[in-house]
């Protein structure tokens, strides 16, 4: 009797399964095991507070050259979109953005233009590390460690090794002088088991690569079909009521098999969401992009720092704050609606904002609510259908622990939310600390975070609350899937084995 068509139907997922399982049962070991990694060390970032704390205090006693001085070291003054007073080697100096993106730095001081070369890439290390001895590693366009799509303007990037105790490796820009990224010898050694191996960077080149993209889209896809079709054939396969003659509800024998029916039925879920949730990390496709025009951070500013800003002094700014017993390392001149603030930030990366007050400069904790909103309405070109003040982190604007890849993404509370009534009913975010825009997510946005973030991360704020509560149910799911997997991987042996006719058949 020839088969039903639903015996039919079963046999092909059968086969499927069989087959895309031998073909992702050793990756996909290797993901849960490298997730498990990824919980407690994350990719190499520099965080704000790291970056921060590297820096001294801003010193009034020398500084500064006037702005016109440092602006006239740009190609195009009038253009400049960004200027930050930082240091650089212990240094005062200016970092400017020039309109097409491009950064350099000037020295507060001369009003030289900063040159990075080895030395100076050596000195900026050894002043960030106060005082550590390294070594000068030579120069690299993108490693292993740099895929960061931010290291951009830095490219290429001077490597530092420091004779520090966690023999950090520094990358220090060789645009401004300024370093933007540590690698501890111990997170560097553990990512080759964690972020490296889970997000199958040996087969990145660059920070935008599309052919490593397509082989994580189509790899995370048949992982997907491998873990929904072994789901239906060990639902299909178990007896719920009854029991096979064996007397077991499972009808194999033979222990791998055995184990692997009874290991998916209770990993299969947290193993099909979080291989599905992966591949949503893509975004392929684009199905996450936001589907209308982006919020227009430029009208939200009301222009760029070089045509307005405060005829204000660095010293006497730096006097303002010290008299409020703010000490800051950091000044950066901006602009919001149209009207001109420096934001200042200290060693520990807490804010202070300089505005005009009448005929006079004050020092600001927060931007004025009213003040955020009437901004904001220059966004999205759409009427605003509603905003709030968030006291609370809620399920869309959260921090996360360092080890996370938005472990650097400063969350401070309270925050405005903005929403608007354009077709994608976008949500912004706004600091006041900062007066800048935070994050903006439009519908599309909002299912991404839980089609990924939610399903792979399990970060609703609740969950990070209860931080060993959360990592430890991770660890129990995660060596269920690693179990799951590895006998995946003793049978896809055994049937690649019986194909290649190189072992008896016995099943």
């Amino acid at each position: 009797m020839s088969m039903s068509i639903t015996s039919r139907a079963k046999r092909m997922v059968f086969l499927v399964h069989r087959w895309t399982g031998v073909s992702m049962c050793v990756l996909m070991a290797l993901w849960f095991v490298s997730g498990m990694v990824m919980l407690f060390v994350g990719y190499p970032k520099l965080t704000p507070w790291e970056r921060l704390g590297g820096l001294p205090s801003l010193p009034s006693s020398i500084c500064c050259i006037s702005m016109e001085a440092a602006l006239a070291q740009s190609q195009a003054p009038g253009e400049v979109k960004g200027i930050a007073l930082t240091s650089i080697g212990g240094r005062p100096h200016y970092v400017l953005t020039e309109g097409h993106g491009d950064r350099f730095a000037v020295d507060a001081a001369t009003g030289a233009r900063l040159a990075i070369g080895p030395a100076q890439a050596l000195a900026a290390a050894r002043s960030f590390m106060h005082g550590a001895g390294g070594e000068y590693a030579g120069v690299v366009d993108e490693d292993r460690w740099t895929h960061s799509r931010s290291l951009n303007p830095h490219r290429p990037l001077h490597v530092v090794d420091m004779r520090d105790a966690a023999s950090t490796r520094l990358y220090v820009s060789s645009a401004t002088g300024q370093v933007v990224l540590d690698a501890p010898r111990a997170e560097r050694l553990w990512n080759f088991a964690g972020a490296w191996l889970h997000w199958l960077y040996m087969f990145r080149n660059r920070p935008t690569d599309p052919v490593w993209s397509w082989t994580v889209i189509v790899l995370s896809g048949v992982g997907v079909v491998a873990a929904f079709t072994g789901a239906l054939n060990g639902l299909w396969r178990w007896r719920f009521s009854g029991a096979y003659k064996s007397g077991s509800k499972s009808p194999f024998r033979e222990a791998y098999l055995r184990w692997h029916h009874i290991l998916g039925l209770v990993f299969g879920t947290v193993l099909l969401t979080w291989i599905f949730s992966g591949l949503m990390s893509m975004n392929p496709l684009g199905v996450f992009d936001a589907k209308g025009a982006r919020p227009d951070v430029a009208a939200f500013e009301g222009g760029s720092p070089s045509a307005v800003r405060l005829p204000v002094g660095v010293p006497q700014v730096l006097a303002m704050l010290s008299a409020q017993g703010f000490r800051a390392s950091e000044l950066e001149w901006r602009v919001l609606a149209g009207q001109a603030y420096i934001l200042a930030r200290d060693g520990r990366g807490q804010t202070r904002l300089v505005v005009a007050d009448g005929d006079a400069y004050a020092v600001r904790e927060q931007w004025p609510e009213q003040v955020l909103v009437e901004a904001a309405r220059r966004l999205v070109p759409a009427p605003m259908s509603g905003y709030a003040l968030l006291r609370d982190y809620d399920a869309y604007y959260f921090q996360r622990q360092v080890q996370s890849m938005y472990g650097a993404d400063e969350r401070r509370l309270p925050v405005l939310r903005v929403a608007f009534s354009d077709p994608g009913a976008t949500w912004v975010h706004l600091d006041g600390y900062t007066g800048q825009v935070v994050s903006s997510l439009d519908r599309s946005g909002r299912i991404g975070r839980w089609l990924f973030n939610f399903l792979h991360s399990w970060d609703l704020p609740g969950m990070l609350g209860a931080r060993w509560v959360r990592e430890a149910a991770l660890l129990v799911l995660g060596l269920g899937g690693v179990l799951l997997s590895s006998t995946a991987v003793v049978l896809g042996t055994r049937r690649v084995r019986k194909s290649t006719g190189k072992m008896p058949k016995r099943i």
